[in-house]
C-alpha cells in the first residue's frame, strides 16, 4: 500500500526475493508505469528490478480490491506520515488506508498480517488494531520500520544493516521476518512499541552525529585545525567512539573530564563568536536527566534512603563532579535520611581536589557513609543503585527485605 520510495522499492525487492507482490496506490501514473515495467521515479537499480519482475509476473500494480485482499497473506503499509505545522505527524493517510482494508476484508477466516513500514509513534500500531481493525479478529498488526536511504534504497534493502520486527503476536512477527529470510541479516524481534521507537532513535542519532561532526568541524576550522583529520582519527577508535559504548540509558555523567571539557569547548567557541547549539545543550541535558532521577527517587515511599555508590562511576574513588553528590544534596534538603555505601570510598583515604570537592558539597559526608552493604540495607527503606553493582551485590539487595516494607524496592539509576 503506497508506491513511493519505500513502497516501490520494497515491492520490487520483495518480488526479486521470490514473493508475489501487488503494488497499490491512488496515483494512476505510478500504477501505469509499473504495469509497463517501468519505475515511476529514478532510484539506482530500481528500473531493472521492476522491468525484470513485471516480465516474470512476480510484480504487478493495481487497486485495492476485496479479491486482492482475499489472496494476500501480508499487507505492507508504506504511506506517508508527513509533519504537521506543530511538528506532530499526520496519520490521516495511514488511518484511511487501514479503514479501506477493514472495509474490503470481508469475512476472512485466515490471518492477515498488516505490517506498518511507515514511521509512526510508539502506540500507533496498537491504536490501529483497537480502532480500524477492532471488528476483525483475523488481522494482526506488525511494525517493520524501513531503513532505506534515497539514492541507495535498493542496496539498503538487499544488504540491510538492521531488520526490526515487532508484532502483536510472535507468529505475526515471524511471518514478516520470514519475508526477508534470504537476506544477509538476522531479524531483531522486539515488542511492538520498541519497533516503532527504534526508527525514531536511529534517525535522531544520525542527526546528532551530523550535527556533532559539523560543530566540531566548525570549531576546528576557527582554531586553524584540520577538521577532517580530527574526525577521521576519532573514528579509528571503534572501542569507545564508533561503537556501542555509552549508548545505554542510565545515570547522568560526571567525573573530572566530560563536564570540564564540554565547558572548555563551549567557552572557547563563545570567545570566537561561534555558536555550537548541540554541544552547548549537552550539560543542560545532563542536568535535566539528573533532575528526572531525583524526582523518581522522591516519588518512592520511605524517608530513609540508602545509596549504593558515591563516585561518578563504579571501580573508582574519584568523586569530582559525581552526580550522586548532587542527588544527596537535594535529598537532604528535602528532609530525607541518607546513608551511602561505596566499596571503594574510605573517607580517611581521600585527599586533594577529591576531598575538597566532596567536603565542600557535603560537609557531613562522614556521618552518611556506612562500612558495608549490610549496614546500608539495614538502615534503608529504599535502595538507590547509583553505579553498576556486582552480581553478588544485586543478589543480596534482591533477597533482603528492607525493614519498613514488605518488598525490597530498587531504583536502578546506574548502568545495570
Amino acid at each position: 500500500m503506497g508506491l513511493g520510495y519505500v513502497g516501490c522499492v520494497s515491492s520490487a525487492c520483495l518480488a526479486e526475493l521470490g514473493h508475489q507482490v501487488l503494488g497499490i496506490d491512488r496515483d494512476t501514473y505510478k500504477i501505469n508505469m509499473i504495469q509497463r515495467g517501468q519505475a515511476p521515479f529514478f532510484e539506482p537499480g530500481l528500473a531493472e528490478l521492476v522491468k525484470k519482475n513485471v516480465a516474470a509476473s512476480k510484480l504487478s500494480a493495481g487497486a485495492l480490491t476485496p479479491e486482492a485482499l482475499a489472496e494476500a497473506d501480508v499487507v505492507l503499509l508504506c504511506v506517508g506520515t508527513p509533519s504537521q505545522a506543530n511538528g506532530n505527524i499526520d496519520l490521516s493517510q495511514l488511518r484511511r488506508v487501514c479503514a479501506e482494508i477493514a472495509e474490503s476484508i470481508g469475512q476472512r477466516s485466515r490471518p492477515l498480517v498488516v505490517s506498518v513500514r511507515s514511521t509512526v509513534f510508539p502506540g500507533t500500531c496498537e491504536s490501529l488494531l483497537e480502532t480500524e481493525f477492532a471488528k476483525h479478529s483475523t488481522v494482526q498488526v506488525v511494525s517493520n520500520p524501513e531503513f532505506l536511504r534515497e539514492g541507495t534504497a535498493v542496496k539498503d534493502f538487499m544488504e540491510p544493516s538492521l531488520l526490526v520486527v515487532g508484532g502483536t503476536t510472535s507468529e505475526a512477527a515471524q511471518t514478516i521476518a520470514g519475508l526477508y529470510a534470504t537476506l544477509p541479516v538476522e531479524a531483531s524481534l522486539v515488542s511492538l512499541r520498541t519497533a516503532e521507537m527504534i526508527k525514531y532513535a536511529c534517525n535522531a542519532y544520525h542527526a546528532v552525529k551530523i550535527g556533532f561532526a559539523n560543530e566540531i568541524g566548525s570549531l576546528a576550522l576557527n582554531l586553524g585545525v584540520d577538521a577532517e583529520q580530527v574526525m577521521a582519527t576519532m573514528c579509528l577508535d571503534t572501542k569507545l567512539n564508533v561503537s556501542a559504548a555509552y549508548l545505554k540509558p542510565g545515570f547522568a555523567f560526571g567525573g573530572s573530564c566530560l563536564p570540564k571539557d564540554l565547558r572548555a569547548l563551549t567557552y572557547r567557541a563563545s570567545r570566537l563568536d561561534l555558536q555550537l547549539p548541540l554541544l552547548e545543550s549537552v550539560l543542560p541535558s545532563n542536568d535535566a536527566h539528573l533532575r528526572r532521577s531525583i524526582d523518581e527517587v522522591l516519588a518512592m515511599p520511605g524517608r530513609r534512603i540508602g545509596i549504593l555508590g558515591l563516585a561518578f562511576k563504579e571501580n573508582t574513588d574519584d568523586l569530582r563532579e559525581s552526580p550522586v553528590i548532587a542527588i544527596i544534596e537535594y535529598l537532604l534538603g528535602k528532609g530525607r535520611e541518607i546513608k551511602v555505601y561505596d566499596p571503594h570510598i574510605q573517607l580517611s583515604d581521600i585527599y586533594g581536589s577529591n576531598l575538597n570537592f566532596v567536603v565542600s558539597s557535603l560537609p557531613h559526608i562522614g556521618k552518611l557513609l556506612v562500612q558495608s552493604l549490610d549496614d546500608l540495607l539495614s538502615s534503608s527503606d529504599v535502595v538507590v543503585i547509583a553505579q553498576k553493582a556486582t552480581a553478588e551485590m544485586l543478589e543480596k539487595i534482591k533477597t533482603t527485605r528492607l525493614p519498613s516494607t514488605d518488598l525490597t524496592r530498587l531504583r536502578l539509576v546506574g548502568k545495570t
